[in-house]
């Protein structure tokens, strides 16, 4: 009996284990990457990146997850709440944190992966699904009830999302506009 609920035991690790393996990001080899590596300087002990292409300092984590690994889970937001945890911010001793526009965080779309359509091994623990995307400081210039965010499953922008009533991932940016 032990020996069969061990068995069954292996089975259902190797279940979660390939389960996890299909999940991961995938990648084209065939387009030539947006967000190559190199681009970035990642300083781990802050928890920072910074963009040499556009100047930007960027928080490496979405907000809610660790500074180093970003394995904890990132929080969702309302889009208020958003822009105030990013004025309220003094990550790595910095105080004019903001959330990016629509354009800025566009620039981390890596368009070579989906799943997430981010540089993972810059920006690790992306939030890709489950919310309305990650949220930007660009409103619908058309509708003052909704604003932009990017869906980094993908890498697609929707500018449908409801910043009253909708929740979103936050990663925040300095420097720059």
């Amino acid at each position: 009996m032990i020996r069969n609920t061990h068995i069954h035991l292996s089975i259902v690790v190797a279940a979660i284990v390939s389960t996890q393996v299909f999940s991961a990001q995938t990648c084209n080899p065939k387009v030539r990457p947006t967000t190559p590596t190199w681009r970035f300087v990642i300083d781990v002990n802050k928890g920072t990146v910074l963009d040499t292409k556009t100047g930007l300092m960027w928080r490496r984590c979405a907000e809610g997850s660790s500074a180093t690994d970003c394995a904890y889970s990132a929080r969702s937001f309302k889009w208020d709440e958003a822009l105030l945890r990013a004025a309220d911010s003094t990550w790595a001793g910095y105080k004019d944190w903001r959330v990016p526009s629509l354009k800025e965080l566009q620039s981390l779309v890596e368009y070579q992966c989906w799943a997430p359509a981010i540089n993972s091994t810059v920006f690790p623990g992306t939030p890709e699904e489950g919310w309305t995307g990650t949220w930007t400081s660009t409103p619908n210039a058309f509708n003052v009830t909704k604003a932009w965010s990017i869906d980094f499953s993908d890498g697609s922008s929707s500018d449908v999302t409801d910043r009253h009533f909708s929740n979103g991932a936050v990663r925040l940016v300095r420097g720059g506009q």
